[in-house]
């Protein structure tokens, strides 16, 4: 039996700023998501907690806002917890990135589960590295352990997922992450395989690597991770951190596509994705048409 496709709202801004993702999840509704995916569950929605954003770095941590995205993780920790119990399959629609910490610590309460994490950026920074503060550029480096207790060992459940059972895909800023001093995926046991790679060896034969290395993990499940910003510049350039190349939607509904027919995904969030940067509504529509040929004829 198929599972239940459950929407999970949860647009927090706080590793971010408030310049336009929290408006991601109306966004992608407004174009027809429910519809897209056959979902006729009733949204739930997580409180996002964004009148707390603060702009000034916490001066212990080197982090923007990290006791609000602490209680904001929890919050959605509970509610994914709640949705692996229940045998669902959660589709949380962000918001930035550290919407992963909660998703991650709900995963790692329930089991041994892996992340396949889909970002043109590592999102691996140490926070006295970051030009920001801001955890969506070091929600990776968190949710494998590194970084501040406050965020990275929520419920005493740190790593919430190990280097080994994660898969970076699409990564294009490399040299930025050198010239600051990012910490370096590849020099770690998270497998990586960057755009450069993708589009020297092409897609299919990336996918039949990817999905031979999920089959040898022998785990309960994998969490996909979809920033949007994976997307090329040309047909998505409303996010906040742009870079040239990337993906394609039709590559990217394909990916999801393959992903999902192996039977292994347990649930998604898509992150970045800023409407006030798609004045007329047409990438919010790519992006649901997207979704909907990811669930085409779903094995869930």
């Amino acid at each position: 039996m198929e599972k239940r496709i459950q929407i999970i709202s949860a647009p927090s801004i706080l590793g971010l700023k408030p310049t336009g993702v929290e408006k991601l999840p109306q966004s992608l509704l407004d174009a027809g998501l429910l519809d897209k995916i056959k979902s006729g569950e009733s949204i739930i929605d997580i409180p996002t907690l964004n009148d707390k954003y603060n702009s000034n770095r916490d001066p212990i941590t080197k982090c923007l806002n990290p006791v609000a995205i602490r209680d904001f993780s929890l919050s959605l920790m509970k509610e994914i917890e709640n949705q692996i119990d229940k045998s669902t399959f959660p589709l949380v629609l962000g918001g930035d990135c550290s919407i992963l910490i909660g998703i991650m610590a709900g995963l790692g309460s329930r089991g041994n589960f892996g992340l396949i994490f889909l970002d043109a950026h590592a999102d691996f920074y140490q926070p006295e590295k970051s030009t920001t503060g801001e955890v969506a550029d070091m929600d990776l480096a968190i949710v494998t352990g590194r970084g501040p207790n406050i965020l990275t060992d929520i419920s005493n459940l740190k790593p919430y997922v190990e280097d080994k059972n994660v898969i970076h895909i699409g990564q294009r800023d490399t040299e930025e992450t050198k010239k600051y001093g990012s910490q370096d995926v590849a020099k770690t046991g998270i497998k990586s395989f960057d755009y450069a790679e993708i589009k020297s060896a092409g897609l299919e034969k990336i996918l039949e690597a990817i999905i031979g290395h999920i089959n040898k993990l022998n785990l309960d499940g994998f969490w996909i991770h979809f920033d949007t910003d994976v997307i090329c510049d040309e047909e998505n350039p409303a996010v906040d951190y742009r870079l040239p190349g990337g993906l394609t939607f039709i590559q990217m509904g394909y990916l999801l596509n393959r992903l999902i027919q192996t039977g292994q995904i347990i649930g998604m969030d898509i992150t970045i994705f800023n409407p006030t940067l798609d004045k007329d509504g047409e990438i919010s529509v790519k992006v649901t048409d997207c979704l909907a040929h990811a669930f085409d004829s779903h094995k869930l």
